[in-house]
């Protein structure tokens, strides 16, 4: 067992946020993450439109940095899945995959996404999870970006500088990104938009996808498109990782509910970051989000001390 003053589930940017301003008012904080310090933005091909981080900043080197500022700032980080948390009594314990257990008066649920799944045949044997990571295996060759939004646009845009093609299929009739992406996408040069489309299936050979099958939004007709070796990469959005505190905390629409303060419905207990509910969802906001967590839950551990 492993007491301290806070501990702070999740390691993107909410959770090292409000990890790093407890830290810095003197309290004793325990950082737990599943995979890696950086969560979700440690993935993607660049953080864009941060205040004062440049674009061409890799979501790698921004994880990277995160992870140093952890370091110091002298929270203890701890790469270990929680497995359950206890969060109704004055004492909070989170018990992680390892077998320890963390134990403290107060928690911030910084607990993220994770990737959502369309549910189509052949999704999870050939569906690739990162540009960046699995990118480079498509070089000179045919890729499928599934999505429209911002971070669909965004990664095509990262993939059309490694494959010969890229085709981005989204279920509106034009990219529900942002008029900056969209001018991009445009300029490109070797980006196919395909709109009012979505994904029926993959089928392939067991090593690598032979074909995909493609269902018009407007008339419901499949066509199957021959594409051997390509790439498909799929941005569906995100599954808030509520699970183990569902049935605790207060939820709304899927998410955690929290006040201004990003207090939720438990005492001591407060959430940040794409878990919360909320309708920006932003590097910048999740930073925000922890810092509030972060100041509130120290200044009520100063109050009782």
């Amino acid at each position: 067992m492993v007491a301290c003053d806070l501990i702070v589930a999740g390691g993107g940017p909410a959770g090292v946020s409000a990890a790093v301003y407890a830290a810095s008012r003197g309290l004793d904080v325990v950082l737990v993450e599943a995979r890696a310090i950086g969560g979700v933005i440690g993935k993607v091909s660049l953080v864009t439109h941060y205040a004062a981080v440049p674009d061409g900043l890799s979501g790698q080197r921004f994880a990277q940095l995160m992870f140093d500022q952890l370091a110091s700032a002298g929270v203890r980080v701890a790469v270990d899945p929680a497995v359950r948390f206890d969060l109704g009594g004055d004492e909070k314990l989170v018990a992680c995959a390892s077998g320890e257990e963390y134990r403290a008066p107060f928690v911030v649920l910084a607990l993220g996404t994770t990737p959502r799944f369309l549910g189509v045949p052949g999704e999870r044997m050939y569906r690739s999870m990162s540009a960046v990571a699995d990118g480079p295996a498509f070089a000179g060759r045919t890729v499928y970006v599934i999505g429209g939004a911002d971070g669909a646009v965004k990664e095509a845009l990262h993939l059309s500088r490694i494959a010969a093609k890229v085709r981005l299929v989204c279920v509106e009739e034009r990219l529900a990104c942002i008029a900056q992406f969209r001018k991009l996408v445009e300029e490109a040069g070797n980006i196919e938009v395909v709109p009012a489309t979505r994904l029926a299936g993959i089928e392939g050979d067991g090593s690598s996808v032979r074909r995909l099958r493609f269902e018009s939004v407007a008339s419901g007709e499949v066509r199957t498109m021959e594409d051997e070796g390509c790439g498909v990469f799929v941005y569906a959005g995100g599954t808030p990782n509520t699970d183990l505190v569902s049935g605790q905390v207060e939820l709304r629409g899927g998410r955690i509910a929290v006040n201004e303060g990003m207090e939720t419905s438990l005492p001591g207990v407060y959430a940040a970051g794409d878990v919360r509910d909320k309708q920006v969802f932003q590097v910048a906001t999740a930073v925000a989000d922890g810092c509030i967590a972060g100041v509130r839950a120290s200044a009520a551990f100063l109050a009782r001390s």
